[in-house]
């Protein structure tokens, strides 16, 4: 008999991982396990990892839907895994195509079971096919059509969960897909209560009836096994003219060798020599020539991850960072042991990403081309609120609990946060929530469709669809079926591009440089590591708007170091990391001079430069090779089982690590502490030549701030910004000593500008205006030159009145209503009245070109106008437009800038938030870190669980706070331990 099994990969149907499926098949007696989602082998990879693992065969298939014909199509050979990679991929392209039409001439290779009698009388010709039996009514009749069209039957058991009570977290899914509520779901959306893994035998006793059907099953089974899978290195080709791509590589690092360095030396041959070796010996050698070819058709970007450490990589121009002067280790990206396949990660500006794909498509072909997915998991607010829904809870019921998860982020946690945060402190959760979270728990991470990785492609010597299947994401682009993981683990060699708003804010603030001052600076050749200005200003950690290293935690960092030079920012990227934190301390002390012991004296050297701390990945490797004997292959597995976070294979690896520390003779105490150091790797982490290349970045965006604040800071917003809002980036700005212009008809450009110390604010910060209008608007002035006046204005673009009213509400058109002496109320009054109106008309009549004799706006009304059209109030700090609610409180106000001053007092201060971590303490206690600003200076604050508690429901974003709190110094830095938070009206 065939179990027909479906996993969470089966998108809102299948409610088990392949893992927990193969799991209970095992436990029940089942020697093969056939995987069949539906439409696709989404998880095919970790399916045949989990029958490995469990000790089951596997049988690759998958159910095919399509217009009411359905068939669960089996590979049985190589050739019939490639036919069954195409057959999907047809059907999910081609919407069109019929799901018999698709079906390819492949007896040998192909089997196909389906209940249609019209799907096996036209397909029985050209596959293998099986009437497809199934227990019940349903079975009986297809077993009657299977007599009359002379095809076999075979036993079918459709399997949706693995235990019975699975089947109400099945109905969920299915209410959730169906869009309904779980009491109005239609029993044929929904698998039989009884779809779940029994024992063999409870199955073949639904079966006396037909013995036939259960033989041609296990013959089935028999001829499908997948004992022939075996996934083989898929890399790209390059297209080149030369035959032999190797010598082509050596050509090419050689006119690099000349770029980079003006001449050889012996250190530089011994390194490219062993490369080049390892590449070919690997197989990488069309891959690095790809990857160069891709890279050098954009002059800004950022080659990132341990390709940086490839000495070839940066000859080709690939990465920017010297893997010879910052002593940067290539095996961590190559070494003869490393059975896996890296990849090489590229930052490209954010918005020539999309671009740069469609060009690197159009050349190599779409057949050779794909973008890796993303397996999009319902998360915790998500699951909850689906979960509410089908329920048929009232919406603003759910918002009341979901806004109470907002920021939780740790996976299978609903419970936790429930019972534990305080946001839900004497929050009652009558019927039915207590039974709606239960399910929501347990559909959290179950995922429910594909998106588009944010980056990563693969490029097929031949054809993709012959690896794995391929369809079309919603945004149009061809995508694999398997997230990068899956990709990697079956043999995929991916290439990594991904967009980066910061290298689009390098690009346009060199850009405006080149405009205002006939300066024109190269990128790649924009060195500044040595230049005493920037690296003080990172020492001050000034940084806000400077890539990498503008968050809360990094400034803090950077003050407390007070170093601003390449080699110690690079240190500081990567020990950043989150469960690092009780390392930073005794970093900083040794930093400045605290005497300490090595850790083990032959990890002295290694760690020489990061003071006897590990910081990066290769220290990990290089540690475990050191300590307990290992080689480069099995410690860097154990660098991989960090960074996945699984618990059984860390814990497998820690006794191993302790065997063979052990019979190095390494002491007990030191094996704890090298252990508890390489625990603060789970999960996230960086190795240095991916902590060097984003350090680079930071020195570049940090060189552009000191020696271009205007034009930086300009095109900082003008790119949406990184850690804080657009406001907060122009308060920065004026920090700088900058003026921020509003909006102007005749001198705005699109995006924000700078030049001198000025900034103009760009059309693209009005908010609810049609995009095609601002468009037209700078189309126009570019044909014909400035707007002369309101009505030369109307008269050559046409905008409608909402749009214009906008604009007047911006401030964009105050120089045109100046000339003709008219206030803002009667601007408004002016362009309601004519804005929309067809050229050719006359401006008399009865809308005058004359408004009433309107009073002007008050400040107040000014200000809401700016927030309505700019989406903030731009000519005044948000706290000012309260300075009445302040002072009616009469409080010793301290200034943001003077806190320095009050060191260990309690101070009063005024806040207008702008970024807030929430973090757990070791204790599992909620706590957050929040940066406030008053109109003097960004100040970060500390609300310690018990104050946390009180005030994580009053603190909330866009609306100002008094806080009252002792301010703290930790190595210079200063914050504030807040006890007391109001919201000022």
């Amino acid at each position: 008999m065939i179990w027909v099994v479906h996993s969470i990969y089966s998108f809102l149907w299948g409610v088990r991982s392949p893992e927990d499926l193969c799991r209970a098949a095992a436990q029940r007696g089942h020697a093969v396990v056939v995987c069949a989602d539906r439409n696709g082998l989404y998880g095919l990879v970790r399916f045949l990892s989990a029958a490995r693992r469990f000790g089951v065969e596997p049988v690759v298939g998958a159910h095919l839907v399509r217009d009411g014909r359905e068939a669960v199509v089996l590979a049985r050979s190589p050739k019939g895994y490639e036919m069954l990679c195409g057959l999907v991929s047809r059907l999910h392209l081609d919407p069109s195509l019929r799901l018999e039409a698709a079906v390819p001439e492949a007896q040998k290779h192909l089997v196909a079971l389906s209940a249609d009698p019209r799907f096996l009388k036209e397909v029985s010709s050209r596959v293998e096919c099986y009437a497809a039996v199934t227990p019940g009514p349903s079975g009986r009749r297809t077993l009657r059509a299977a007599w009359e069209l002379g095809v076999p039957p075979a036993a079918v058991f459709p399997v949706y969960f693995a235990d019975p009570q699975d089947w109400a977290l099945h109905r969920l899914v299915r209410a959730v897909a169906t869009n309904t509520v779980l009491s109005a779901l239609d029993p044929r959306e929904t698998a039989p209560a009884d779809a779940w893994i029994q024992r063999p035998e409870a199955g073949l006793r639904r079966f006396p009836h037909c013995p036939e059907a259960l033989a041609h099953a296990e013959r089935i089974l028999r001829s499908c096994r997948a004992r022939w899978l075996s996934f083989r290195t898929v890399f790209p080709h390059y297209d080149g003219r030369e035959t032999d791509h190797f010598q082509l590589l050596v050509r090419r690092c050689r006119d690099g060798i000349r770029r980079r360095y003006a001449g050889t030396f012996p250190e530089l041959e011994r390194r490219l020599a062993a490369e080049l070796a390892l590449i070919r010996d690997k197989g990488y050698v069309d891959y690095f020539l790809v990857v160069a070819d891709i890279v050098g058709r954009r002059p800004i970007h950022c080659g990132r991850g341990s390709a940086a450490a490839s000495l070839v990589s940066y000859l080709l121009g690939i990465t920017h960072v010297d893997p010879l002067r910052h002593r940067l280790v290539f095996e961590r990206f190559l070494n003869p042991q490393r059975k896996d396949h890296p990849d090489i990660d590229v930052d490209f500006p954010w918005d020539e990403r999309d671009g740069l794909l469609e060009e690197v498509e159009r050349c190599y072909g779409p057949d050779r081309f794909a973008m890796v997915s993303n397996h999009v998991g319902f998360g915790a607010r998500a699951a909850v609120r689906e979960t509410a829904k089908v329920y048929g809870v009232p919406p603003e019921e759910i918002r009341e609990v979901t806004r109470r998860l907002s920021g939780w982020t740790r996976p299978s946690r609903i419970g936790e946060r429930l019972a534990h945060h305080p946001a839900f402190r004497g929050f009652r959760l009558d019927p039915p929530w207590p039974e709606i979270l239960e399910l929501a728990a347990r559909l959290e991470g179950i995922p429910r469709h594909l998106s588009v990785h944010c980056g990563g492609i693969v490029l097929a010597p031949d054809r993709v669809d012959r690896y794995v299947p391929v369809e079309r994401a919603a945004k149009g682009v061809r995508i694999i079926q398997w997230e990068k993981d899956q990709a990697e683990e079956a043999g995929l060699v991916k290439i990594d591009l991904l967009g980066n708003r910061s290298l689009g804010v390098i690009r346009d603030a060199l850009d405006m440089v080149a405009e205002n001052t006939g300066r024109r600076l190269d990128y790649a050749s924009l060195h500044p590591l040595d230049d005493p200005p920037t690296q003080a200003l990172l020492a001050r950690g000034d940084t806000m708007g400077v890539f990498y290293v503008e968050s809360p935690a990094m400034r803090q960092l950077q003050r407390k170091t007070r170093r601003g030079d390449f080699e110690h920012l690079v240190i500081h990227s990567s020990i950043i990391r989150p469960a690092a934190n009780r390392y930073i301390d005794a970093y900083i002390e040794r930093l400045h001079g605290a005497s300490y012991e090595p850790i083990h004296r032959d990890l002295e050297e290694l760690l020489k430069e990061t003071y006897g701390i590990l910081v990066y990945q290769e220290d990990v490797v290089r540690a475990a090779m050191v300590l307990a004997g290992w080689d480069w292959a099995e410690a860097d597995g154990l660098r991989k089982v960090l960074s996945k976070k699984s618990r059984e294979r860390i814990e497998d690896y820690r006794r191993r690590f302790q065997e063979g520390c052990r019979r190095r003779g390494v002491s007990e105490e030191v094996i704890r502490s090298v252990w508890d150091m390489f625990t603060s790797f789970a999960g996230y982490s960086f190795c240095k030549p991916h902590s060097a290349s984003y350090a680079l970045v930071s020195f570049k965006s940090a060189w552009l701030k000191v020696h271009y604040p205007a034009e930086f800071m300009a095109a900082v917003v003008a790119n949406g910004g990184g850690y804080y809002t657009p406001r907060a980036y122009l308060s920065e700005a004026q920090r700088l000593g900058l003026r921020i212009l509003a909006p102007h008809v005749n001198e705005s450009r699109w995006k924000y500008w700078g030049k001198d110390r000025w900034i103009r604010v760009g059309l693209q910060q009005l908010q609810g205006v049609r995009r095609e209008s601002l468009e037209r608007l700078l189309e126009e002035r570019e044909r014909n030159g400035p707007y002369e006046s309101l009505d030369d204005l109307l008269e050559r673009v046409c905008l409608p009145p909402s749009d214009a009213v906008v604009l007047a509400k911006s401030g964009a058109l105050d120089a045109l209503a100046d000339a003709r002496h008219l206030n803002r109320s009667q601007l408004l009054w002016w362009v309601r009245a004519r804005a929309g109106r067809k050229r050719g008309l006359p401006r008399k009549g009865p809308f005058g070109a004359d408004p009433p004799p309107l009073r002007p706006p008050d400040v107040a009304t000014l200000w809401r106008q700016q927030e309505e059209a700019l989406g903030f109030v731009l000519s005044a700090h948000p706290l000012r437009t309260h300075a009445r609610a302040f002072a009616a409180r009469r409080r010793p106000w301290i200034r943001a800038k003077d806190l320095e001053r009050s060191v260990g007092k309690t101070v009063w201060l005024k806040g207008w938030p702008i970024t807030k971590k929430e973090v757990l303490t070791r204790e599992g206690d909620p706590m957050a870190f929040v940066s406030f600003e008053d109109e003097t200076a960004i100040y970060e604050t500390v609300f310690f669980p018990g104050a946390y508690g009180r005030f994580c429901r009053t603190l909330g974003w866009e609306r100002p706070y008094a806080l009252r709190g002792k301010v703290e110094a930790s190595f210079g830095a200063v914050s504030v331990t807040v006890s007391h938070l109001e919201p000022v009206a």
